[in-house]
């Protein structure tokens, strides 16, 4: 990142390791806790010279259920660079009771939908979310929050706001955004930790898609947040250490736009 001139980045949208014994291929994914938030400090650093003044970090961080403390020790880290603008909960995996829908709905039945890891435990229930800091230069970047709003139930409702012009209200901090159904793992999703597209989607449209000129992603993975930016028409950069993680995205990307 050493190379990309300051400011130069409207947009970064980023997952990177979240230092759980996870198997890539050529990154060391257990390091000691200080020596893997000092190299989390080094990337946040270089990463805050290049954010513009109305810039957007999009952080995802994911823990594990013996070890909950990871992404909140990431923030902790950026804290040093960027304010804390908002904590987006990202659900895969959520179950919907009929008894607490509306009749508009049309749900007739508990609803379990997603996908998720499912562990066996006698002290911990299943992990079906991740967290996606929105971080800022200084806590005041404005949002377009009704580019990923939903539309009211009760259209009276909107009325009543007045954000409430196109029929659509704020999603608010929690995205349900699940996987799609793979067939083999090695074939359709050969990186052992990668969002879908809809991800980053979401997240550049919220910052607002018509000031965004230059998205980065530096831990490119299989490329789904180039994907993402090359479906809302936005330039992109990436950065990926495995050749064989990039090679797999290219050819992704080329796939998915073309």
């Amino acid at each position: 990142m050493g190379r990309l001139a300051p400011h130069s980045v409207d947009a970064i949208v980023t997952s990177p390791p979240y230092n759980l014994g996870i198997k890539y291929r050529t990154y060391d994914d257990d390091m000691p806790r200080a020596e893997y938030l000092g190299w989390t400090d080094q990337w946040l650093r270089a990463a805050s010279r290049l954010s513009g003044p109305e810039g957007s970090l999009f952080l995802n961080v994911g823990a594990k259920p013996t070890d909950p403390w990871i992404p909140l020790e990431v923030a902790q880290v950026a804290r040093r660079y960027y304010k804390l603008q908002n904590t987006i909960h990202w659900v895969k995996s959520i179950a919907i009771d009929k008894e607490s829908t509306s009749d508009a709905s049309g749900i007739d039945r508990d609803l379990a939908v997603g996908h998720y890891k499912p562990i066996n435990s006698d002290r911990f229930v299943n992990d079906c979310h991740e967290y996606i800091f929105h971080l800022t230069p200084a806590g005041t970047t404005k949002l377009d929050r009704r580019a990923v709003g939903v539309p009211y139930q009760d259209k009276s409702n909107a009325a009543r706001w007045a954000t409430g012009g196109d029929g659509k209200r704020c999603r608010g901090n929690t995205w349900f955004i699940p996987y799609e159904t793979i067939q083999s793992r090695d074939r359709d999703r050969p990186h052992p930790a990668c969002f879908p597209p809809k991800v980053p989607e979401q997240c550049l449209r919220l910052h607002g898609v018509d000031r965004v000129k230059t998205v980065l992603d530096p831990f490119l993975g299989l490329g789904n947040t180039a994907i993402a930016a090359g479906r809302l028409g936005l330039d992109f950069i990436g950065i990926e250490l495995d050749e064989h993680y990039l090679e797999e995205a290219v050819a992704r990307v080329r796939e998915a736009l073309t």
